[in-house]
């Protein structure tokens, strides 16, 4: 049913252990935990955009707390019309609320399908999932795409003393299963390598986990639900981690370690871009707010009054254009004429006295 995602999984450890079984070997603990490793930036590479997107659909989150704040005050007795209304909110806003959970959705199988696979080396169980082979049957069968000789490889390789697809608490029976492969390693040397995983695993989920917290705005750090996640982020999941850590293979230890790495070097590298991003908006706006600003000493422009003004003003007879946009008249076509003192006379008042005398 899962095979889905047992095959693709298997396909990229296989091409990340042949990749590095050029150079330190293919049966070197060294080559399959570099294949672990490289198995997650895989993962996490392919979802680099969703996590952005997730990033800048928290962002529009936060932003939106306060209208969304107002939309659960307004209808805090009408359920339907509110979900309605926050629908509609966060259409106009482009707001999928989708994008926030797709990284988290698709390494969850991820997670699984590698577990599935590491398990899968070692078949000699008689657990839940376990095919209950013996140690040469389990020796001379495939697993998904790797060969019996991969197999082999595997049940060989050791990390520090420590089978990779062993565990603290694994029965004594599964450990049996690298007798013949490097020896039956014990829960001690076991214990050495896990340990010191389980705590890195569990410190770096908190440190990563912190990080994702001081970034939050005031408003969302002060939600119910979001103060309740931060806490279940900052001590139950890594105490977690380090609680079930002798029931988790090395492999998947060092999957841990690898993925914690990962997400602190991608969200320091993705926040601070969009910090840079906020940054230039900022200063674009200052400068063009700098630009619209009058110069010092100047006298402030009337937008009203130029808005008024005709955009062209007519030329008069005699070239010249009046300030009012009509054109002035002549000394000749207005027929007055000027005092001695500069002063003009009517033009029609000689003739009214003429008039009279007759």
């Amino acid at each position: 049913m899962l095979d889905i995602i047992y095959w693709p999984v298997s396909a990229i450890l296989w091409f990340w252990h042949k990749a590095f079984g050029f150079v330190f070997g293919p049966d070197s603990g060294l080559t399959w935990s570099l294949a672990v490793v490289f198995l997650v930036f895989t993962l996490r590479l392919v979802l680099y955009k969703p996590f952005v997107k997730q990033v800048r659909t928290t962002r529009q989150m936060q932003e939106l707390q306060p209208q969304i704040k107002e939309l659960q005050k307004k209808y805090k007795n009408d359920r339907e019309t509110m979900a309605r209304e926050m629908q509609k909110l966060q259409k106009e806003h482009g707001f999928n609320p989708l994008m926030g959970c797709l990284p988290v959705l698709v390494q969850v199988p991820v997670f699984l399908g590698l577990f599935h696979v590491l398990r899968s080396f070692n078949r000699t169980g008689h657990g839940w999932g376990q095919l209950g082979l013996t140690a040469e049957e389990n020796a001379n069968i495939g697993n998904y795409i790797f060969s019996a000789t991969d197999v082999q490889s595997f049940l060989s390789a050791r990390i520090f003393g420590a089978p990779i697809a062993a565990f603290i608490t694994a029965p004594v029976s599964e450990l049996q299963a690298f007798a013949d492969w490097g020896g039956t390693p014990t829960r001690m040397s076991i214990g050495l390598v896990a340990v010191p995983l389980m705590v890195i695993a569990g410190v770096a989920t908190h440190f990563n986990a912190r990080a994702s917290v001081a970034r939050q705005t005031p408003e969302a750090a002060a939600n119910p639900q979001a103060a309740i996640m931060n806490k279940l982020s900052l001590w139950v999941f890594p105490l977690g981690v380090m609680v079930g850590g002798p029931f988790l293979m090395i492999g998947i230890l060092l999957y841990w370690v690898a993925n914690n790495i990962w997400t602190y070097g991608q969200q320091h590298l993705v926040f601070g871009r969009m910090e840079k991003e906020e940054e230039a908006k900022k200063q674009k706006k200052l400068e063009l707010r700098a630009q619209n600003a009058p110069k010092p000493g100047a006298k402030p422009v009337d937008v009203r009054k130029k808005q008024d003004a005709p955009a062209d003003e007519s030329p008069s007879a005699n070239g010249t254009s009046a300030s009012n946009g009509t054109p002035k008249q002549s000394a000749k076509q207005g027929g007055g004429k000027r005092k001695p003192g500069g002063q003009q006379r009517p033009g029609n008042r000689g003739r009214a006295n003429q008039k009279r005398k007759r």
